[in-house]
């Protein structure tokens, strides 16, 4: 079951002048500041809050992945919810796949085309 939004991507420029921003001038909290599979895996948030800001850099490599997700959606069954939304003749791209970083996801589309990054959790 799908259980909340994990994050929304956001394009810039440079990646530590907005974690600046964000970080240093709003207050937000850091949540995750990675490098894995060739992409920086940048998320801040408001204190307390649930649902992060992935920051994604324009020009860096892989950023095709980055941009293809631009709300990440948390599932405790991301099988079980695939098999569902299937059977609903929802578009998947594919089956679930464990990702690099440990976490299995895939990709889903509502009827206009806007694309959801389906995850669960490894840990």
């Amino acid at each position: 079951m799908i259980t909340h939004v994990h994050s929304t991507t956001v394009n810039v420029r440079d990646l530590d002048e907005a974690a600046s921003f964000y970080v240093d001038v709003l207050g937000w909290e850091k949540r995750q500041d990675s490098t894995e599979a060739g992409m920086r895996w940048l998320t801040v948030a408001p204190p307390g809050a649930r649902t992060a800001f992935a920051l994604s850099q324009a020009d860096a490599p892989n950023v095709s992945f980055a941009m293809g997700c631009g709300i990440s959606l948390i599932t405790d069954d991301v099988d079980g919810d695939v098999a569902r939304l299937v059977a609903k003749g929802v578009r998947v791209k594919g089956k679930p796949e464990t990702m690099p970083w440990g976490d299995r996801a895939t990709w889903f589309s509502d009827p206009f085309g806007n694309e959801f990054f389906l995850v669960q959790l490894a840990s």
